[in-house]
């Protein structure tokens, strides 16, 4: 039991920056063939490698996520072993009252992280089933198992759902041989929307948030994606339904 993914094929949302970025790196370099989609073209021209094919996804489009999953299977010539359902955000909003949260606004921060997690686990489904054996891990958040530090309502809502359906999923594909858990990272500066949350926060509150971590520092993304190699190897091949928190003690 190991951390080698020789001949195994993952797939991973959101694969352009930041997590996503790190973990398909980090899968390819554990010798996976590594299928990453976003809608970042030029940064998922950066992330592309040998063993690392970026396709550019729209995944507010449910159906062009599930057509991206089999695109992979066709290419791969067989199911896909694990899936990282990364992508996610808070598609630009910031705080406001609630009473000013737009329809339009919630409804696109929930499509972003959690549509997208369930067009790509009801399209790569059947064909780990078929295997008889699989591994998926949705990232979540701190967000989705307390407020979040966005401020935003529906990102904070849509990670509870996310990590709802991660465990539901855990349930029902489990007899499939099929394990399904989470990473929930704590803070981390690792894109333009957390570089731009971290700057509007007041230097008395940045000190705050670090000194909230038990090891007194923020983690960073290669720190988010070793967690998730660890749950999609066989180093966890009993652990199913879980989160895993990775917030340097928070």
């Amino acid at each position: 039991m190991s951390l080698d993914f020789t001949g195994k094929v993952v797939a991973v949302s959101g694969a352009a920056i930041g997590f996503g970025r790190a973990i398909a790196r980090r899968f390819a370099a554990a010798g996976a063939t590594v299928y990453g989609c976003d809608i970042l073209a030029d940064d998922l021209r950066a992330v592309a490698a040998t063993n690392i094919h970026a396709d550019v996804v729209d995944l507010m489009d449910r159906a062009a996520g599930g057509a991206w999953i089999r695109s992979v299977e066709e290419r791969a010539g067989k199911a896909i072993d694990v899936l990282v359902s990364n992508a996610g955000g808070v598609a630009g909003q910031g705080p406001v009252p609630i009473e000013a949260v737009a329809d339009a606004d919630f409804d696109r921060v929930l499509q972003i992280n959690l549509g997208s997690a369930l067009a790509l686990c009801r399209a790569a489904a059947p064909g780990m089933k078929r295997a008889g054996s699989g591994a998926i891990v949705t990232i979540t958040s701190g967000a989705a198992l307390q407020a979040s530090l966005t401020g935003v309502q529906a990102y904070c809502a849509a990670k509870h759902a996310l990590l709802g359906l991660t465990r539901q999923l855990a349930h029902e594909l489990g007899p499939d041989g099929i394990r399904v858990n989470s990473v929930a990272p704590g803070f981390v500066r690792t894109n333009p929307a957390t570089e731009r949350q971290w700057a509007s926060y007041s230097p008395e509150r940045q000190r705050q948030i670090v000194e909230s971590v038990a090891l007194k520092r923020l983690g960073t993304a290669d720190e988010i994606a070793k967690a998730v190699l660890f749950l999609a190897s066989d180093l966890a091949s009993f652990v199913n339904g879980q989160v895993l928190s990775v917030d340097g003690g928070k």
